[in-house]
């Protein structure tokens, strides 16, 4: 088969090579749409990562196709009816970084309830004093996990190792597993009103876009933390701002954001062409980039997944959705395609 994976750095070239000598491969460091005309069009496999738009326009340059092997958990960066249509089969990476998401998801959270960047920048100011730079401790306060999957639940196992109380909010309660780790179901309003750091797993997408805005930010309590590393579109971002503002929110760590390919290449506003803002203006790209400079809010650009390690598991477990649909078995197939 030719495999076509884009987006590919150095050391993940040489990976598959290794993992997958036997087909052939061509490799792109850049996004799919980056991509001459015509080029591979012979291809039968793409492995894209998520900053490629796997759209209907995109798959018709590759009339071969028969299977797109993303390299990420999450799929909303292709069109699944058009793959549907075209009865292109579409497998993701489903398990690589649940312990490497969580671990970032408290690197936001200490790096907010510690001040940390605001210490960094003082001390190599050369200001060692320490005003106004006291934080808060985790122990004794709530965790509120808004999906207690397979990143949510080692969330919930680490903030029970900080000594912190934890309750989750899931369509899918497992009663075992919250005997196991020590922590309640409840329904996700009680959570809003009752965590001291509410922490966002949930998928994005339609049924979740604005899952946290100004009704929510209401019932917070006052002081609460609100980490998010699974989508930005779950969090109405001017809503964001304004709580911050009004003091409703201690703080925020963010590790994704909406529109954040605008946020990249704010060029790309002025592109002929160029998609508009989702939410139908410039209103939420100006709420990210004034959270990008408010001191109580650390935003990292979309690296909760980034170690060696976890980056290492996407290539092997890539290179096993290949191999298993060349050998007519595949796996890890998204739900529909």
């Amino acid at each position: 088969m030719k495999i076509v994976i884009v987006e590919c750095e150095d050391w993940e070239r040489r990976a598959f090579e290794e993992r997958l000598c036997e087909h052939e491969l061509a490799f792109s460091p850049d996004p799919l749409e980056a991509l001459a005309p015509g080029l591979h069009a012979d291809a039968q496999v793409l492995c894209p990562f998520v900053h490629s738009r796997v759209s209907q326009a995109a798959l018709a340059r590759f009339p071969a196709l028969r299977l797109v092997a993303t390299r990420s958990t999450g799929y909303d960066h292709i069109d699944l009816d058009a793959c549907r249509a075209r009865g292109i089969l579409v497998c993701n990476v489903p398990d690589y970084g649940d312990r490497t998401v969580a671990e970032h998801t408290f690197a936001l959270l200490l790096a907010v309830s510690r001040r940390l960047v605001e210490a960094v920048d003082s001390t190599r100011r050369g200001a060692f004093a320490g005003e106004g730079l006291r934080g808060f401790d985790l122990a004794g306060r709530t965790m509120g996990v808004v999906g207690a999957g397979r990143i949510g639940r080692r969330v919930i196992a680490i903030a029970r190792g900080f000594g912190m109380d934890a309750i989750a909010s899931d369509p899918a309660p497992d009663p075992a597993l919250a005997r196991d780790l020590g922590f309640d179901y409840v329904a996700f309003d009680d959570l809003i009103a009752r965590a001291d750091v509410v922490s966002l797993h949930a998928p994005g997408g339609a049924r979740n876009r604005g899952l946290v805005g100004r009704a929510q930010f209401a019932r917070m309590k006052r002081g609460c933390v609100l980490i998010n590393t699974a989508r930005g579109d779950l969090v109405d971002v001017s809503a964001l701002v304004d709580a911050l503002n009004a003091g409703l929110l201690r703080g925020a760590g963010l590790d994704v954001l909406p529109d954040e390919p605008l946020l990249r290449d704010e060029a790309e506003i002025f592109r002929a062409g160029a998609q508009t803002c989702a939410s139908g203006d410039l209103r939420g790209l100006l709420a990210s980039h004034v959270l990008l400079h408010m001191p109580n809010v650390v935003v990292t650009p979309r690296v909760a997944y980034n170690t060696a390690d976890a980056m290492m598991r996407i290539v092997e477990a890539t290179a096993r959705n290949v191999r298993a649909f060349g050998q007519g078995a595949p796996r890890n197939l998204v739900s529909g395609c």
